[in-house]
């Protein structure tokens, strides 16, 4: 029921935000863990996790810097909030932090953006998919973790030639938590999520 009043909210803003003003972010996202690991996602090989695990977020961000040195390249910093949707472990939040950088690509009159994230992650636990792999592993787990987003998307208002739905995005992102090879209390593993998402500037 949340889920679906964030996307009326959403869908209100682009009937009547001012495309030129718009400073703000707001992103509605859910998706599934997998067992692979960054690598092999960014290489095309999503996969899903033997357990029935879901997230479910919400982000908001603000744009610091618009064409930065002149690049169609556009900087935020963002914060979020996460429910894990776990199988066995109880569910819980996390909150997470991070500046976001996106690539602009306009062509025929359209636009696809291509994200990368970098910030810090706290749960409220640990992931299901991190202690699994941990015990697997014999691996540290910790609640505290650097936070990887990366996304693509598109603008829907521009492919549908609707202008007051110009900066409605909807994608696909890689929700990332790691250790980064044990910087973070000795963490060597982490988790993915593959998340779908709509995004609306406004």
């Amino acid at each position: 029921f949340l889920l679906k009043l964030i996307l009326l909210f959403l869908l209100f803003f682009s009937l009547y935000s001012d495309e030129i003003e718009n400073k703000y972010s707001l992103r509605v996202a859910c998706g599934t863990a997998s067992e692979n690991n960054l690598g092999e996602i960014i290489s095309g090989s999503f996969g899903s996790h033997i357990r029935n695990l879901s997230v479910y977020s919400l982000d908001g961000g603000y744009l610091l810097k618009k064409e930065i040195f002149d690049w169609p390249l556009d900087i935020y910093a963002k914060g979020g909030l996460s429910y894990f949707d776990e199988d066995q472990f109880d569910n819980m939040f996390e909150a997470t932090i991070y500046l976001k950088a996106y690539l602009n690509l306009d062509f025929w009159g359209n636009r696809v953006r291509l994200g990368a994230a970098e910030g810090l992650s706290y749960a409220q636990n640990i992931p299901e998919s991190e202690a699994i792999e941990s015990m697997e592993e014999g691996d540290n787990s910790s609640k505290f973790l650097n936070y990887l987003d990366l996304s693509i998307d598109f603008d829907i208002g521009k492919l549908i030639r609707y202008k007051p739905m110009h900066q409605t995005y909807i994608g696909y992102a890689l929700k990332h938590r790691s250790g980064i090879f044990g910087t973070f209390y000795g963490v060597k593993g982490g988790s993915n999520y593959n998340m779908f998402y709509l995004e609306k500037n406004f």
